[in-house]
């Protein structure tokens, strides 16, 4: 892990307050998101700007060729970008990605996604996801972009 893969120690959400928010932030979007449940993704970390998540693949989870359907890593990809981008308690959507599936996976293999923000400004974003095997084999790299909306998904003490 570099330096690259946590925000700056001087960033305002970085410390202990800005992973609880980040971590309470995350366990709310990951209560009601019944797709991510249905796929078995766990939530591992979540800190301001960054996220981790795993998930390990079943056979439910296999395409035509017998190997893991890039849709199911995508939604693990964009679960953990989800998070991470989420974790300033502002509600935010993406508005693109893009998904370049490097090796493939197989039923059993656990997989674990770390989604990092690269870039942030007023109501936009840019966040990197990286996709690993358990054996540390990169699988696939997601780039997303997200958006700001109104509103926060829990409460804030410190906003109030």
């Amino acid at each position: 892990m570099t330096d690259a893969d946590h925000p700056p120690a001087d960033h305002p959400s970085a410390g202990d307050a800005g992973r609880e928010l980040a971590e309470r932030c995350m366990r709310a979007m990951l209560g009601s998101d019944a797709a991510s449940a249905s796929l078995g993704i766990r939530a591992l970390e979540a800190a301001a700007g960054r996220a981790e998540l795993a998930m390990t693949v079943t056979p439910a989870m296999l395409n035509g060729h017998l190997i893991g359907h890039g849709g199911m890593v995508f939604t693990l990809a964009d679960t953990a970008f989800a998070v991470a981008c989420n974790s300033y308690n502002r509600i935010t959507v993406a508005t693109g990605c893009d998904i370049d599936f490097v090796a493939q996976v197989r039923a059993g293999d656990e997989l674990r996604a770390v989604a990092v923000e690269r870039y942030r400004h007023g109501r936009s974003g840019l966040y990197d996801v990286t996709v690993r095997r358990a054996d540390g084999a990169v699988v696939a790299e997601m780039r997303g972009r997200c958006r700001e909306l109104q509103g926060s998904l829990v409460d804030d003490p410190a906003r109030s």
